[in-house]
């Protein structure tokens, strides 16, 4: 039976679809192609903000070897960004859910319950920041969430029907074309290395990880809880802490 869902259909609405998926995909990927490095990121986020509707931050994020650890691929502005990052210290979120659920997430006014009572950290740390709204959907590979593409919105409401569909198309092309970059075909020769230099910040944090387990002689699950809790209390982000602790400008002793 054909799916009924904002992608689903049969017979020619499936060919518009697919169509239309492909089409999303080849002009992010054309976005990127032939960039160093550097402007990968811009250019990404860029592309993605040309499909999608005006006035909507956005941020692609990918996890790490496990759901408590991601990176930011790129985002669309500084807001975006701290709200992607917060999620993996505060370890929780709407793309923290999304990644669990397998299915889009969202949350159409952070100031009021049900969504202030879904993540209450998070939700005071986004509003503080400017966000009312946020929409994620999972970046889906082989039936497994490499990611998440994030929106969010300065006002509260939803996004329409039209606008959702273009979202989770968007985020279909994108995971399409994080895997093509990756596949390191001809044609993304220096993107590829841009993918594997955001890595870095992932790594960061498993060896901060790995340093508290060493300092304070706990379990690696305890260690990430630790450097998350202090990110939180002293206003920094998780990559932020791990990299003053790698340094040794700082340590946790004194929890």
């Amino acid at each position: 039976m054909s799916g009924t869902g904002p992608l689903g259909g049969g017979g020619d609405a499936g060919e518009e679809t697919d169509i239309e998926r492909a089409r999303i995909a080849q002009q992010l990927i054309a976005g990127v192609r032939g960039l160093p490095p550097q402007d990968v990121p811009d250019a990404l986020c860029r592309a993605c903000a040309g499909l999608l509707p005006a006035g909507l931050g956005l941020s692609v994020s990918v996890l790490g070897d496990d759901a408590d650890t991601g990176v930011v691929l790129c985002a669309s502005n500084d807001v975006s960004a701290h709200l992607a990052e917060i999620q993996f210290t505060l370890g929780e979120g709407p793309c923290r859910e999304a990644t669990g659920l397998r299915a889009p997430v969202f949350a159409t006014d952070l100031t009021r319950p049900p969504d202030a009572d879904r993540w209450p950290l998070f939700s005071v740390q986004a509003a503080r920041a400017g966000a009312r709204a946020v929409f994620s959907a999972p970046l889906m590979a082989a039936g497994s969430p490499l990611g998440t593409l994030d929106l969010y919105r300065e006002t509260s409401g939803s996004l329409g029907s039209d606008h959702v569909r273009t979202m989770l198309l968007v985020a279909d092309a994108v995971t399409l074309a994080v895997l093509a970059l990756d596949r390191g075909a001809a044609d993304f020769e220096g993107v590829v290395a841009w993918l594997s230099g955001a890595e870095s910040d992932r790594e960061e944090v498993h060896q901060a990880t790995g340093m508290i387990m060493m300092q304070l002689g706990v379990s690696a699950e305890e260690a990430l809880l630790r450097l998350r809790a202090r990110a939180f209390t002293q206003g920094r982000t998780a990559t932020q802490l791990a990299k003053a602790i790698i340094a040794r400008t700082t340590d946790l002793h004194d929890d």
